[in-house]
């Protein structure tokens, strides 16, 4: 059996090659096509400095392609290795030797569980470390980017607000920091005091911003003889590579599920959201594994006649199951039933679908 399972794994790796190579290519110069004229915004640059850009551009996005394509590339690579099986008759002679179908699909679903924790590891310890850089646009150039930045919230619960963040200098300019302190018996926050200051940088090594000229405001019922006091520093967990990612909510799907966890507990803008993507997190391997469990039981086909028909149904099956799941994510954090956000539901609805049709598939298989 181990001949078997080598010959398998062979056709199977093959395949992944081919369609990691076919559909991360064709991803990248589709984005390049469209996308081509943003990179030459900045005259200055001399054209290799362009392709530089172009070229960082696309290795730092390539992890993120990967994640959203790892479960299609399975689908295709086993299409690729059981179609050619299929074709070559090698099934019929598999089946006639008194070998199980079943069995020799165990080869690819190994494969595709090994797969789906590399993209696990992607998601977890490649991606959130180029987060910053991954939600640059096309045409952004580190020397000249810049961020505004409007009631990102950190550790303390303090309120983070400036109208330009330079990237090249990690360097808040006229930051404005409402601090607040959460009411015991509620989840609301009483603003304690208004720190302001010209410019702030980030002290690694004592985790909190280097304020110029920082002068907090302290908010009291009552009057104080002097209410203004001169503050060098302000302790924080906001780093500057928190800023760009942390400004839009639309971010969240870049952050770990560490980071996730953590954030849960600042209370951030959108709440919806947070909560879809820490339970998309726990979904999308399992969605993964799912569309190819729908998809080999018809990819099984012992007729090479019937091989056509078998990769369209096969596709469609797999592409219903993408669509859907993309569909789920959009309404995950939008109040459509009830009156209110029902993120776990979105993310586990396509598993609660296709888990029972693939395996209603795989017990009709003919083996």
């Amino acid at each position: 059996m181990k001949i078997l399972d080598r010959y398998v794994t062979k056709n199977f790796l093959t395949g992944y090659v081919i369609a990691f190579a076919v559909l991360m290519g064709l991803r990248i110069m589709i984005d390049l096509f469209v996308n081509i004229d943003e990179f030459t915004e900045h005259a200055e640059l001399t054209t290799a400095q362009m392709l530089s850009n172009i070229v960082f551009y696309y290795s730092r996005h390539s992890f993120l392609y990967f994640r959203d394509f790892s479960g299609m590339i399975t689908v295709v690579a086993a299409v690729f290795s059981l179609g050619k099986m299929t074709k070559s008759n090698e099934l019929v002679a598999i089946m006639a030797s008194g070998v199980s179908l079943k069995r020799v699909i165990a080869p690819i679903l190994f494969l595709a569980l090994a797969f789906t924790g590399v993209q696990v590891v992607d998601q977890e310890f490649f991606i959130p470390p180029m987060a910053d850089k991954l939600v640059r646009e096309h045409h952004a150039v580190a020397d000249t980017l810049f961020y505004d930045m409007w009631f990102i919230t950190d550790g303390n619960a303090s309120l983070f607000n400036s109208p330009q963040f330079n990237v090249k200098d990690e360097t808040i300019i006229t930051p404005t920091i409402i601090t607040r302190s959460k009411r015991q018996d509620s989840g609301l926050y009483d603003v304690t005091g208004i720190l302001k200051a010209d410019s702030a940088h980030y002290d690694l090594d004592t985790k909190s911003w280097i304020l110029d000229n920082g002068v907090l405001l302290k908010v009291s019922k009552e009057l104080a003889d002097r209410p203004y006091e001169i503050i060098k520093s302000y302790p924080s967990d906001l780093t500057p590579k928190d800023i760009p990612v942390r400004r839009k909510s639309a971010n969240m799907d870049l952050l770990s599920s560490y980071d996730l966890v953590r954030l849960a507990r600042q209370n951030p803008k959108d709440l919806a959201r947070l909560y879809a993507q820490k339970n998309f997190r726990l979904t999308d391997p399992i969605i993964n594994l799912v569309m190819l469990m729908i998809s080999l039981p018809v990819l099984v086909c012992r007729d090479p006649k019937t091989l056509k028909s078998a990769v369209f149904i096969s596709f469609a099956l797999t592409g219903l199951c993408y669509i859907m799941t993309f569909v789920c994510k959009i309404f995950a954090s939008e109040v459509v039933i009830a009156g209110r956000a029902m993120p776990e539901l979105w993310a586990w609805l396509p598993i609660f679908i296709f888990l029972p049709i693939a395996f209603i598939e795989l017990d009709a298989m003919k083996t």
